[in-house]
């Protein structure tokens, strides 16, 4: 009784936290296009008798600082894997057996390592500052679904 208890809770938890993060990472999903489409209209125009600039980037941003182009890339990345992940964990919370756990699991845990990766690039671009509201915006909702990732993969697990 108190194991099915344990398991009843675990899985209301995991249903917060997936509703929680889905919310979390449409936002990141929703600022990193604006930042990826307005990157992609300001950028440098190279052609025929225009040259490098001397301090050229491949991932070169209109807004915020070094780190920014960085940051939204893999921002958007996590944000791709980490929706990816709450659909394989529904999956799980459908059946909540042992076989949907390690596909719902592992991909909890990927989508977790890159959104972990992409807050070190929140904090770089913090650290560097000249940032607008909508990056301040994907550094906190980046920084705060690191920890609420690494809760909802112990509530899967768990």
């Amino acid at each position: 009784m108190a194991l099915a208890t344990a398991s009843g809770q675990m899985k209301s938890v995991a249903s917060l936290l997936m509703v929680l993060n889905f919310c979390m990472y449409a936002v990141l999903l929703g600022i990193g296009g604006w930042a990826m489409n307005r990157a992609i209209d300001h950028c440098f125009i190279i052609g025929a008798g225009f040259h490098l600039p001397t301090h050229f980037s491949p991932i070169y941003f209109p807004m915020g600082n070094a780190a920014t182009g960085f940051f939204v890339t893999f921002t958007l990345i996590a944000g791709v894997v980490g929706i990816a992940s709450i659909l394989a964990g529904f999956n799980h919370y459908r059946t909540w057996d042992l076989t949907s756990r390690p596909a719902a699991v592992s991909s909890a845990l990927i989508a977790w390592a890159l959104t972990v990766l992409a807050m070190g690039f929140a904090w770089k671009e913090i650290e560097l500052g000249g940032r607008n509201a909508r990056l301040i915006t994907m550094e906190v909702f980046t920084i705060i679904l690191s920890a609420t990732q690494l809760v909802y993969v112990a509530a899967l697990y768990g």
